[in-house]
């Protein structure tokens, strides 16, 4: 399957350079590029892409206010956050926004490739780096956020899965974990996506600790 994507960036060397290096994977075709955040959800609801590879700061609209426009569509545009500022600010926002991936430009090109890719399969993923400043914003909170997501209606095998989610684990961790099968560990994963409307994992962990399942050290 062809990962059509759509870069958003302010800079044209970046996007132009972005463009020949992806031209080199056979399964992902750039359909577009935009130089604001405007431009990004116009062009968005022109082509709907799989992906739009979004970076934070542009003149006009930035990139988490974009993001959330294209995330509440109802279209299936999925937003990979490619920037070179990973402020704690930004993480969050982005992340709160829909986000389903946060890269810094530092990062391998085959990673970021292997990033479009996770996320166009309906998958999320967050550098390592960037995984550390989402906990430590959380750690800075006093208490879970004023409005959580409810989650009253999971089963208590669920609430478990939902916590070792918010903890960082994948899916073969937390079947080692609770002594169940992978596959049944995916299972439970795809159930707490459906009952709380989440879009993705990254979702999930957001949940686990709004709602107080887990707590950072301090």
């Amino acid at each position: 399957m062809t990962v059509r994507v759509v870069l958003a960036d302010d800079q044209p060397l970046v996007r132009s350079g972005l463009r020949v290096l992806m031209a080199d994977a056979p399964d992902i075709d750039v359909v577009g590029e935009a130089g604001t955040g405007a431009e990004a959800v116009q062009l968005v609801r022109d082509t709907g892409p799989d992906v739009a590879v979004m970076d934070i700061r542009m003149p006009g609209m930035d990139g988490i206010e974009a993001t959330g426009l294209i995330t509440a569509a109802a279209g299936a545009t999925r937003v990979l956050i490619l920037t070179t500022f990973d402020d704690d600010e930004y993480i969050y926002g982005a992340l709160r926004a829909g986000a389903s991936g946060f890269l810094v430009k530092d990062m391998a090109l085959d990673d970021i490739l292997g990033a479009i890719r996770v996320v166009a399969a309906g998958d999320a993923l967050i550098a390592p780096s960037v995984t550390r400043r989402l906990i430590a914003e959380f750690a800075a909170r006093p208490e879970p956020a004023p409005n959580p997501r409810p989650v009253g209606n999971i089963t208590e095998r669920e609430r478990e899965v939902l916590t070792l989610v918010g903890r960082g684990m994948s899916n073969s961790e937390i079947a080692t974990h609770l002594y169940i099968s992978v596959a049944t560990a995916k299972a439970h994963v795809a159930r707490l996506l459906t009952k709380l409307e989440a879009r993705d994992r990254v979702q999930l962990v957001i949940t686990a600790y709004e709602t107080g399942l887990v707590t950072p050290p301090r």
